[in-house]
Order: structure tokens, then sequence, then C-alpha cells
């Protein structure tokens, strides 16, 4: 029965294509904010998650808490790292070369294999800096090839799983009378 339980309501499909931007990696990236804020009291500045690892896009209408367990399967858990911004230059870079990922607190324009433009929460990049990203265990821990977050300055890990933060999440949308949605936004430009 709990996996048949309505917890909010899409007004539009957040579906993931093979663009450098998608609705759905908008959505997830900005929940992990969210969740950085709300279940780590650890806010981070930016948001970053792989496509592959979002397993399912969300239907419009209902959405149930199967649905949630369908785009986040795994038993993964939030990881907030501190990151040099010569570090997340790196990560840029790596989000140019495959194309875009899924970020939230970032944006960037793409060209080529190269990441250029990059800014956090509107602010040039400047590499010296500590910026705080969240993110979950798989990926902190070098999945996906990302080697290059296995070397922050620091890591904190919560014991907070993505599925049930995302659940919560949509909860308290639902709870404000919000529905569960995304926008395009330019935050990752190709040129």
């Amino acid at each position: 029965a709990e996996m048949n339980r309505v917890i909010g309501h899409a007004d539009k499909a957040l579906t993931k294509e093979k663009t450098a931007e998608t609705l759905m990696g908008n959505f997830f990236c900005e929940a992990l904010l969210w969740m950085s804020e709300h279940n780590a009291h650890n806010p981070a500045d930016l948001a970053f998650a792989t496509l592959g690892g979002i397993r399912n896009d969300l239907k419009a209408g209902d959405i149930t808490v199967g649905h949630i367990f369908e785009v986040m399967p795994f038993e993964n858990t939030l990881t907030i790292l501190a990151l040099k911004g010569s570090q997340i230059r790196q990560l840029a870079d790596y989000i140019a070369t495959t194309h875009g990922q899924p970020i939230a607190g970032m944006t960037l324009t793409i060209t080529g294999n190269k990441a250029q433009d990059i800014k956090i929460k509107g602010q040039a990049i400047e590499d010296n800096k500590l910026y705080k990203l969240v993110t979950y265990d798989y990926l902190a821990n070098g999945g996906d090839n990302l080697s290059l977050l296995t070397q922050p300055v620091s890591r904190a890990n919560y014991p907070q799983r993505m599925r049930e933060g995302l659940i919560e999440y949509v909860s308290e949308l639902t709870k404000e009378g919000k529905k569960v949605n995304a926008e395009l936004d330019g935050r990752i430009k190709i040129n």
C-alpha cells in the first residue's frame, strides 16, 4: 500500500532527454539542495548528479512513493563535499566532456569539450575559494569516472537516503500547495 501512496502531483512529465539540461536532472538537483538544508542542516552552494544515476522519468499526474523508488532504486545517501574552485572547474569539464549532467546552483557554457563561464550562484568561480557541493555517496566515492571528487578538502556523510529525501521534498512541496515542477533555464548552454 505504501508504494501506491500519492505524495504529489506533476503538471508535466519530468523527463531525462539526451540533452545537456533536462527537466528531471534539474528537479533532482533542486531536491539535493533542499536536502542539504533540511536534512543535513548544511546548505550547499551547488548540487551535482549524473543522468545515469537517475533511473526513471516522472510522468505527469499523481506521484507515488513507488514512482520515487523507480527514480532512485539504490541505497544511496547524501554527501556534502568541500571543494576548491579549481576542483569544481575539473567537474565542469567532466560535465562538458559528457555533454551535460544534472546541476543546480551552477551555470556553465560548453564549448567543445571544455566548460567556460562557470558561475556558482551567479558569481564567477574562484579557484582558491571553497564551495560546498551536495551529491550522493556513489559519486563522491568516484563512481561514474568521478575520481576527481575523491580528494575533497573535506567530506561530510549523512545517513539520509536519496529516495527518502526525495519523498520528503515532494511531500513538502505538496504541503505548501505546490506542484512538482522543473524548468529548463539555460544553466548549461552549448556554444
